[in-house]
């Protein structure tokens, strides 16, 4: 399925730069960057879980905001772009 993460941290502090770091490193575990705090995350149902559980221990809820959108498997013809396209589509193939 694919997830599209999104998320806002606040980062007057130290520890909130901190924390968007770690936001941005786990997001990266499992999705590509497609925008600066956005992330499409090609997942199963069990790394989702994990994703939240990850994601929810690093926030803080009082000052960060972050939001999942599930687009599930069927998700290519729910997906519209305008503009330079700065990653690889999931579904896409990929030469190394």
């Amino acid at each position: 399925m694919l997830v599209v993460v999104a998320y806002d941290v606040n980062t007057e502090t130290v520890a909130g730069r901190r924390r968007l770091r770690l936001v941005a490193k786990s997001c990266m575990k499992y999705g590509q960057r497609v925008q600066n705090s956005v992330f499409e995350c090609s997942i199963t149902s069990a790394e989702y879980l994990t994703l939240k559980h990850d994601l929810s221990n690093i926030i803080d809820i009082e000052t960060d905001s972050l939001r999942y959108y599930n687009l599930g498997t069927n998700y290519s013809r729910r997906i519209e772009h305008l503009g330079v396209q700065r990653h690889i589509p999931a579904d896409g193939i990929m030469m190394v």
